[in-house]
């Protein structure tokens, strides 16, 4: 289990595979939201930011967001174009000792399944 300090957070979420079948939208002609994304969107608190990333292409655009808002998936920001690489977070430490970057990786279109506690000390 994640421990998070109480601040507001940035979740910083990867779409295919990752909350989204991976190349759905190629393979069956359209997005199917994997399972457990909807009730993990929901812990999210409404003050923290999310960005979405994807290697789609501009032209994939206007179908994902449709299909986002359809599902209420929410977000702040959506990047297009990424690489398909690793995604790499730096940050920096704070002076009280909190780590202020998180990775975690899950299994290719497996249910999304994070679980976190707000530790209202750090």
């Amino acid at each position: 289990m994640l421990e998070l300090s109480s601040l507001e957070h940035t979740w910083i979420i990867d779409v295919d595979g990752t909350i989204v079948k991976h190349n759905g939208y190629k393979i069956d002609g359209y997005d199917t939201l994997l399972e457990g994304v909807k009730e993990f969107f929901y812990t999210i608190d409404k003050n923290d930011k999310i960005v979405l990333l994807t290697a789609r292409t501009n032209e994939h655009m206007e179908n994902l967001k449709r299909f986002l808002k359809d599902n209420n998936i929410r977000y702040d920001y959506l990047l297009t174009d990424m690489p398909m690489g690793e995604r790499i977070l730096i940050n920096d430490e704070k002076p009280s000792g909190l780590k202020t970057a998180v990775a975690v990786n899950k299994k290719r279109d497996a249910k999304i399944s994070l679980a976190y506690h707000i530790n209202e000390e750090l």
